[in-house]
């Protein structure tokens, strides 16, 4: 399930959790509000975990987890057409099955995030290239035949 490729790069996506749904149900991500620069990022093979730090995009609630994993499907960066004022770019993505888990248990495991007592801090850019050690930490808790795979 997991390579060890080399050139494969791991990433965290924030978005509202109904939004990430969205995206588990049509097979897509978005990030930075669809700016097509931040996908470009991205590769085919590439893994991403989304983090949701609300559970929907106008509300107040908290969600504060880990809410979907998936891989890049392809080298395409694609833009669809909302209305007559939004156009997103998205990435075609394929979604596992997984659990959706707690941020805060993970963060003194997870090097990406320097600061531990500030950690949504690093959240606000919207997509996150992270080490592949961090990507394991928090996959091995979302799929559970994770362990088998690598």
């Amino acid at each position: 399930m997991i390579t060890k490729q080399e050139d494969t790069r791991y990433w965290i996506a924030v978005a509202s959790r109904d939004h990430v749904q969205r995206g588990v149900e049509e097979g897509f991500c978005q990030a930075s509000h669809g700016k097509e620069a931040q996908l470009k990022r991205m590769g085919e093979g590439d893994w991403i975990v989304f983090y949701s730090p609300k559970e929907s995009y106008d509300g107040v609630e908290k969600c504060r987890k880990f809410t979907a994993i998936g891989k890049i499907k392809d080298d395409l960066v694609y833009q669809v057409r909302m209305n007559e004022d939004f156009a997103p770019f998205r990435r075609s993505v394929e979604f596992y099955p997984c659990s959706e888990v707690p941020t805060e248990p993970l963060i003194p495991l997870l090097s990406f995030i320097k600061n531990k007592k500030s950690w949504g801090y690093i959240f606000k850019f919207g997509l996150i290239k992270i080490p592949r050690q961090d990507f394991l930490a928090i996959a091995s808790r979302m799929l559970p035949a994770l362990q088998e795979a690598v």
